[in-house]
């Protein structure tokens, strides 16, 4: 069987404190060997430089940073702009996402999908960038019905995608029919599972109406009640959530990619009770 890769995903600080602690963070999540480590990118832009400061200091490292850059609301001269910084900074790895509509804004800009964002880095940087796209194994909140999310998704693959990061799930058989009914539209690329580990009930469930992700009732209900023991929720959620790994790994997923929220106990207790840490990339 091929080695799992393991990636995960890193919001930038918004302050200096905020800096110094994921830089410790990332100190004990790189020893676990990422293939490669995303940075994410605020609605319309707005987090921009912080993307682009965390992105090249990653990357100066050694370890592949792969900024998240969304196209809402943006022009196709800005988004040149941003990838010409990125190729200038030794940047060649992008998650490429259609995005959120900043608060306020009315204009949709130049693009409307993520395929659209894909076709343009294709026509702007050639084969400089390596791409990734999301993949929704419960739909996109937001699309007409799962048929539709699914031609969405062969859109972006088709646009020169060279793999996808699912939004997290915590059923295993969603993804796994996900990655079915890509490989029957004539999708090949490696489709990877997003993995969120849970921690905070009240902040799970936020976070799941707002990308649409389902957490099944019995875990709902556990979760509620441990009220605010927080060791308890911590320790249910990492054993909920290696097992559902420990599926797909066993059902042939290529990789797992970790929703840290810049902190770093949940993600590597999982990847060690796992026994997946990958030789260091130096």
């Amino acid at each position: 069987m091929e080695p799992i890769e393991l990636s995960f995903e890193f919001f930038p600080p918004k302050s200096d404190e905020g800096v110094e602690k994921l830089r410790a963070v990332r100190a004990q999540l790189m020893p676990l060997g990422p293939k490669f480590v995303s940075v994410t990118f605020g609605a319309g832009g707005s987090t921009q430089k912080g993307t682009l400061d965390t992105v090249v200091e990653i990357a100066q490292t050694g370890v592949d940073a792969a900024p998240h850059l969304s196209c809402i609301g943006a022009s196709r001269a800005g988004l040149g702009e941003i990838l010409d910084t990125y190729r200038q900074n030794g940047i060649s790895h992008i998650v490429a996402l259609r995005g959120d509509m900043p608060s306020g804004m009315v204009e949709m800009g130049e693009f409307r999908y993520a395929s659209d964002l894909v076709a343009f880095i294709r026509e702007h940087s050639g084969d400089a960038f390596r791409i990734e796209v999301a993949a929704y194994p419960e739909y996109h909140p937001q699309s007409r019905s799962p048929r539709h999310d699914l031609e969405n998704f062969v859109r972006k693959v088709n646009a020169g995608a060279n793999s996808a990061i699912s939004q997290y799930f915590f059923n295993a058989d969603a993804y796994f029919r996900l990655v079915d009914d890509a490989r029957k539209a004539g999708v090949t690329i490696p489709i990877v599972p997003g993995i969120m580990p849970i921690t905070n009930f009240s902040q799970l469930v936020r976070f799941s109406e707002m990308c649409g992700a389902e957490v099944p009732r019995w875990i709902a209900r556990r979760l509620e009640s441990y009220g605010d023991d927080r060791e308890s929720i911590r320790a249910f959620g990492a054993d909920v959530v290696t097992a559902m790994c420990e599926r797909l790994i066993a059902g042939g997923a290529p990789g797992l990619h970790f929703y840290t929220l810049n902190t770093a106990g949940p993600t590597r207790t999982i990847v060690e009770r796992l026994n997946l840490r990958q030789p260091s990339p130096r």
